[in-house]
């Protein structure tokens, strides 16, 4: 399996996770919303991890933690790409 692979399933297992554990419930209030505009469940998946992904690079370049309000920020945006 190629890393970027791996990369893709891990992002989508934290998606995943989220949704399980209604952990943020933004994130479950958010793929509600999305399936209700006309989007299936992958593409649902797809576009929070692009939310995911942008939180998780910011936390590896700076340093700093995960910024749980810019998170929930982007989520109320999609489908409206966060970067």
């Amino acid at each position: 399996m190629e890393d970027n692979e791996i990369l893709r399933e891990q992002i989508f297992q934290i998606v995943k996770n989220q949704l399980d554990a209604n952990d943020p419930p933004e994130t479950k209030i958010t793929y509600d919303r999305l399936i209700q505009e006309g989007f299936d469940d992958l593409q649902a998946h797809q576009l929070i991890a692009q939310c995911v992904i942008v939180e998780l690079f910011d936390v590896m370049n700076s340093g700093k933690p995960f910024d749980q309000e810019r998170y929930v920020k982007h989520l109320a945006a999609l489908p409206e790409e966060p970067f």
